[in-house]
């Protein structure tokens, strides 16, 4: 029997790592990108397709013109500034869009159960718990608890990075040879990374601490002058020895690679259930 799975991808780096890891796993991967009014939102939507055609996902848009209409976040085109500076509760919070995941899992669910597919994924990940409620492990489990009740299928809702970082999902990506330049990340949308934005400062870290990355040179087509680069949208060199963070002592058999790492937690899921 054909394995199948629906992914939410965003055209960020984690949905992009999220994709090349479940081509892996499953023998068709369907994409769903949504187009809810986000100030990146034309800028990931081109990354997510680009990201489909690469890994043959077949790749389904889903307006949600209505988020600008009832939600009020910064990270909407109707909202106020995108706050700069690393995350800290008091600034990003702003960015929440209220029950965003939640909604879009719910309409995942749904194609899901149309397409008689029992499995739907979504790359939320350790670091996103303290600030946004609907990237915790307990709310994925309970939007997954109530899918598989209210579909004949029995849909399950899955984030197979929920214990991971956003290094150990680079350090992963980077296994599994996903070019970078395909993912964008930067709140503000524009078409050079911003290098300001929390999240723009966050892919800086982690591919910092993984090793030097390969800028990508911004052609004049894309409205930049010649030779400017986007060291954000750069793709992290695919070979060596990773090194270790700067100014930390590695410790004999101390790091356990994110592959072997996801997998380990998988089984031990897959036991549970």
């Amino acid at each position: 029997m054909m394995s199948e799975a629906v992914i939410l991808l965003s055209g960020g780096m984690d949905s992009g790592v999220l994709l090349a890891w479940a081509s892996r796993r499953h023998d068709r991967v369907h994409a769903l990108t949504f187009d809810y009014g986000s100030r990146h939102g034309q800028r990931e939507q081109e990354k997510a397709r680009e990201l489909a055609e690469h890994y043959g996902a077949p790749l389904k848009t889903i307006g949600l013109s209505f988020f600008n209409e009832l939600f009020s976040s910064s990270l909407l085109t109707s909202g106020d500034e995108i706050p700069e500076g690393p995350y800290a509760q008091d600034t990003i919070s702003s960015t929440v869009v209220p029950f965003r995941n939640g909604i879009m899992l719910s309409i995942a669910a749904g194609y899901a159960e149309d397409r008689g597919i029992s499995t739907v994924l979504i790359a939320s990940h350790g670091g996103d718990h303290p600030i946004y409620p609907d990237c915790r492990p307990a709310f994925t489990e309970a939007m997954s608890r109530a899918a598989q009740e209210g579909t004949f299928s029995r849909v399950s809702i899955q984030a197979p990075f929920a214990s991971l970082d956003k290094k150990e999902i680079a350090d992963l990506g980077r296994e599994l040879g996903l070019d970078f330049r395909m993912t964008y990340s930067c709140y503000k949308g524009g078409r050079i990374h911003c290098g300001r934005c929390a999240t723009c400062l966050e892919r800086k870290t982690d591919w910092d601490m993984i090793r030097a990355v390969i800028p990508r040179s911004m052609s004049d087509d894309e409205g930049n002058a010649p030779g400017k680069t986007d060291p954000l949208a750069g793709n992290i060199r695919p070979f060596g020895p990773l090194p270790d963070p700067p100014g930390r002592v590695p410790a004999r058999n101390a790091r356990v690679r994110p592959v072997a790492r996801l997998r380990a937690l998988l089984a031990r899921q897959k036991r549970k259930a």
